[in-house]
């Protein structure tokens, strides 16, 4: 009797509370806060969340034999793209979003535009791309595996909206699409947070880089 009424103790007892999973650096373990930074394993494509030393020893291109790059922060809008409709045609993007990467294991500029399986590769004439940065030579000063040019023609507007920044930003804006997109055209929930995105630039190109 004695070992039942222990029983109905335990029972009766109201759950603990689960203990949030807390992030930690993926090189060395080490817990991170909630602003930290990202390094990218180059030859999977991988990215990693990272403290701040950790960030720190891969800032530079020849760390770790060119395995391991930190994502640098620089957000910079490019107020005046040379780009026309027959320019924007010829990258053969078939929505009004995509990010252009140099990817250095490939050798050449890689174009992606986010959709709702995720950050889908598009096939870019390297002429397209030349000619891109021959009219636009701040084009020419693209990290190559961590920055990226992210353009957008969103809905009603003729403009083309263009920026410089992290590659893991395109990421981000990636995992939004993925997380709203609700049947073809996406929905006005994915809209918004698209909205909300592009217009959440200016404050980041004022923040300081780092973490």
């Amino acid at each position: 009797m004695e070992a039942i009424f222990k029983l109905r103790r335990f029972l009766d007892a109201p759950p603990k509370p689960l203990k949030a999973k807390r992030e930690v650096c993926e090189l060395c373990g080490v817990e991170l806060a909630a602003e930290h930074g990202h390094v990218i394993d180059l030859d999977s494509r991988r990215m990693m969340c990272c403290c701040r030393p950790c960030y720190l020893l891969f800032t530079h291109p020849g760390a770790a034999q060119g395995k391991f790059r930190s994502v640098p922060q620089r957000y910079a809008r490019i107020a005046d793209l040379a780009m026309g409709d027959a320019q924007w045609d010829g990258l053969d993007i078939p929505v009004g979003m995509a990010f252009f990467l140099q990817n250095s294991r490939a050798g050449r500029t890689l174009a992606f535009y986010p959709s709702p399986a995720g950050a889908t590769e598009s096939g870019l004439p390297m002429e397209a791309w030349e000619g891109m940065v021959a009219a636009n030579p701040e084009l020419g000063t693209l990290e190559p595996d961590v920055e990226a040019l992210l353009l957008s023609r969103r809905r009603g507007r003729s403009e083309v909206e263009s920026w410089i920044v992290p590659v893991d930003a395109c990421y981000e804006l990636v995992g939004r699409i993925r997380q709203h997109w609700r049947g073809f055209e996406g929905g006005e929930e994915a809209w918004l947070e698209i909205d909300a995105f592009f217009a959440g630039l200016p404050a980041r190109a004022g923040g300081e880089a780092g973490d």
